[in-house]
């Protein structure tokens, strides 16, 4: 069977202050598997290092990383997602959500926030949603939560 997904895509930002292999550890224990990488690296005001880092999954890799996600998250996350579902989508319909990434990396948990966050794009296939975002992420969150 062909995954409500068509990718999941992860990315973050890594500051000279931050210990780089701790985010991306955390980032993969929160996604359930090794993740392939695309990194840049660039200089921050003060010439300190700052990394960007992307992370791709597709198909059926892409629904178990939301699976992931969706499982390190309380059920006040997944109802305030499905509250803003309007501010959260773009015009394909990928939905974008902002994990906080202090909670992820002190307490494993993946908790909405928009102060240096860890962005996640959630692309589905079109064709599946029909015009009714709104019930295809809900029927999604709850496949998911399982």
């Amino acid at each position: 069977m062909t995954s409500e997904l068509q990718s999941l895509e992860i990315s973050y930002f890594v500051q000279a202050t931050e210990d780089e292999e701790k985010v991306r550890r955390a980032v993969g224990a929160l996604v359930g598997e090794e993740l392939p990488e695309e990194r840049q690296e660039a200089e921050g005001h003060y010439g300190n290092t700052i990394v960007w880092i992307r992370h791709h999954l597709t198909g059926d890799e892409a629904l178990a990383g939301l699976r992931g996600i969706v499982s390190h998250m309380g059920e006040d996350e997944k109802k305030a997602i499905l509250t803003d579902l309007g501010s959260g989508l773009d015009e394909h319909n990928a939905l974008f959500l902002r994990l906080s990434k202090q909670v992820l990396l002190m307490k494993g948990a993946a908790v909405l926030a928009s102060s240096d966050p860890i962005r996640v794009k959630v692309k589905p296939r079109s064709y599946l949603v029909k015009g009714n975002p709104a019930g295809f992420y809900e029927r999604l969150l709850e496949k998911v939560r399982d």
